[in-house]
C-alpha cells in the first residue's frame, strides 16, 4: 500500500499532468513532496523510506525527460510535519525528543513552511532549479 501511495500515485498522475501540458505546450513546474527520509534510513521505517527515495529517483529522472518540454521537477523533503496527523503521532515528548534533539532548529515543520517551499519551487523565482531536493528538515541531515 505504501509503494502504491507514496510513489504508484505520484507516477501516474504526475503521467496525466505532464502529457496534458506537453501537448497544450504549456511550461511549468511540478513538485512533489517526499521526506528527510529518502535520504537517512529511519529504523522501522524501511518500506517508507525506500518509497520516498524512489520519488527522489522517480522526480530527477522527471525532470531530465520534461527539461526540453520546459517543465521542471524538483521534490520537497520535509521532516515532522505538524498536521494534525504530525501532532498525534508526535506530540509525546519522549518520543520526539530522540528526532528532535537531531534537528539544529529544535522544532518540527510546521504545514506553512512546507507550503512556502512548494511556492517557491512552482515560482519563476526557481527558473534554474530542476531535479532537486529542497530539504526543509530544520537541519537533520546535517546533525
Amino acid at each position: 500500500r505504501s509503494l502504491d501511495v507514496n510513489f504508484g500515485a505520484v507516477l501516474h498522475v504526475s503521467q496525466i499532468v505532464a502529457r496534458q501540458m506537453i501537448a497544450q505546450g504549456v511550461p511549468g513546474a511540478i513538485v512533489n513532496v517526499s521526506s528527510q527520509a529518502s535520504k537517512r534510513a529511519l529504523r522501522d521505517h524501511a518500506v517508507y523510506c525506500s518509497t520516498k527515495s524512489a520519488l527522489d529517483m522517480l522526480s530527477k529522472v522527471m525532470a531530465m525527460e520534461l527539461g526540453p518540454h520546459k517543465i521542471r521537477v524538483n521534490t520537497v523533503n520535509p521532516t515532522v510535519v505538524m498536521t494534525d496527523m504530525g501532532r498525534i503521532n508526535w506530540s509525546d515528548p519522549q518520543k520526539s525528543a530522540a528526532m528532535i534533539n537531531r534537528i539544529p532548529l529544535g522544532k518540527f515543520a510546521e504545514v506553512d513552511d512546507v507550503v512556502n517551499s512548494i511556492l517557491f519551487l512552482l515560482s519563476d523565482k526557481s527558473a534554474m532549479t530542476t531535479g532537486s531536493s529542497l530539504m526543509i528538515d530544520g537541519g537533520f541531515l546535517v546533525s
